[in-house]
């Protein structure tokens, strides 16, 4: 079954997020301690909002993560603008799900990848709708502002820490390794068992692993491709070398 056979990897995505994941490794031989350290909470205010919105008043649809394309799609079904922007592959796929073509997935997977490499507005397209989680970091936001292009920033969404029962926190410490796909997941790890982690530790991308590691964990590997079938494959990688 290769590297991972018998391996026990905390998966601390979201519940409703936790099983693709949670498959993923299975299939590859590992044992998955699903252990969710967030929620994902949907706000009323921002749902609305994005459903007001006409899709074809702007040239650019932008979505940071898997949970926007959700909302999205909740509210708007496959219609979006010609343009369509995902932060990374994971996010495409969620859109893609929805019936949205995507049109643009920077070669680095994550929001200040996305930033370098977006076109400059011309005087026929210049309105971008960038769904995001509320709270997010503003640099996205900003950068695409200090571009020139009209930003209309909507959060349908937020995300929350979760508090995982005694068991699940007793089976996370005894793991091989633990996965983060979010700062945010790694920041409730921290408030749940302080530094203290699994021997093995994989972030998603750099921007989960700066986060991480200003929460105090040490990240043994980041994922070169910024997607849950990477989070794995630097996992495989990790194993593989330590043998």
């Amino acid at each position: 079954m290769g590297v991972l056979a018998g391996c026990t990897v905390v998966v601390t995505r979201a519940t409703d997020q936790a099983d693709g994941l949670a498959a993923e490794l299975v299939a590859r031989g590992a044992v998955p301690v699903v252990v969710p350290l967030i929620e994902i909470v949907a706000l009323p205010d921002g749902q609305r909002q994005l459903a007001e919105l006409a899709p074809r008043s702007f040239d650019w649809l932008v979505v940071t993560s898997p949970n926007g394309a959700r909302a999205y799609a909740a509210s708007h079904g496959s219609a979006a603008p010609a343009q369509v922007a995902a932060v990374g592959a994971t996010t495409a796929a969620a859109l893609a799900t929805a019936g949205i073509a995507v049109t643009f997935v920077p070669s680095r997977q994550l929001a200040a990848g996305l930033l370098a490499e977006f076109p400059a507005p011309t005087p026929s397209a210049s309105q971008v709708l960038l769904v995001q989680a509320a709270g997010a970091q503003p640099e996205l936001a900003a950068g695409l502002v200090a571009k020139g292009w009209h930003v209309t920033v909507v959060a349908p969404y937020r995300s929350a820490p979760a508090r995982p029962t005694a068991r699940q926190q007793l089976q996370a410490l005894a793991a091989h390794a633990v996965l983060f796909a979010s700062g945010s997941a790694a920041r409730a790890w921290v408030d749940v068992f302080g530094p203290t982690t699994p021997p093995l530790v994989v972030a998603i991308g750099p921007q989960t692993a700066a986060a991480a590691t200003a929460a105090g964990l040490k990240i043994d590997v980041v994922a070169a491709d910024h997607s849950v079938v990477g989070m794995i494959a630097a996992l495989e990688r990790l194993l593989d070398h330590s043998e």
